[in-house]
């Protein structure tokens, strides 16, 4: 077995950086590269052609929703597939403008000025004074270039919906959100669970969307737990 960890938007192996080392006793890990694809599949199939035999797919919040793509594209390959602060409908109404105007802000005024409108609501209401949480991420989101930016926003909206799938997944699956989390809810995790036929939800309190780093201890609690169960 391979553990492959999925970074979201504009992330990169950072976002990970606390479980790599725990994670990596159970099984070789591997980071999955999102950049230069402009769809979700495409980022999946990367991940397929670029490994083989069986795969522990983990995914945070663009990365859930590859993992997804993985799953759809080769079900036979998973062992198990876990999903941080992520989804599987389709895009929503008015999802596009708010996406292409930070594309937009991207291009005119550089990542730093996204980080700056896109960060804030991400995180937890505690974790926003938290400055060195903050600097980490921010310093993350800068090191994706604007053209990348453009292309996974450009795969976020074309999308495919997924809905359907958690219950056509047979191997453990398990969703994971913070309930401060407002991109990504309880009750959204909560769907994606129950759909499956071996699924689970945990729920981490006092974080948000950025699950890896507000709550690292947790977090890697519950995922050597689940991938050694």
């Amino acid at each position: 077995m391979q553990i492959i960890l999925i970074p979201g938007l504009m992330n990169d192996g950072w976002i990970w950086r606390h479980q790599i080392g725990a994670l990596s006793r159970i099984a070789p890990v591997t980071i999955a590269r999102t950049d230069g694809c402009g769809t979700l599949e495409e980022m999946a199939e990367r991940i397929v052609t670029g490994t083989v035999g069986s795969l522990a797919i983990i995914g945070h919040s663009m990365g859930g929703r590859v993992a997804l793509e993985v799953a759809a594209m080769a079900p036979y390959r998973l062992s198990s597939l876990i999903m941080l602060d992520s989804g599987a409908h389709g895009p929503t109404e008015g999802e596009r403008t708010g996406r292409m105007q930070l594309v937009e802000t991207a291009q005119k005024e550089g990542m730093a000025a996204v980080a700056r409108d896109w960060l804030p609501p991400m995180l937890a209401m505690a974790n926003r004074q938290n400055t060195g949480l903050v600097h980490g991420i921010t310093e993350m989101l800068e090191r994706c270039s604007s053209e990348n930016f453009a292309l996974q926003q450009q795969a976020l909206l074309t999308r495919p919906d997924r809905s359907a799938l958690p219950a056509q997944i047979s191997c453990p699956l398990l969703a994971i959100t913070g309930d401060e989390d407002q991109w990504a809810t309880v009750a959204q995790h909560e769907a994606i669970a129950s759909a499956a036929p071996d699924g689970r939800l945990e729920v981490v309190y006092g974080a948000g969307h950025m699950l890896p780093v507000e709550a690292p201890e947790s977090v890697t609690r519950i995922l050597e737990d689940f991938l050694t169960r």
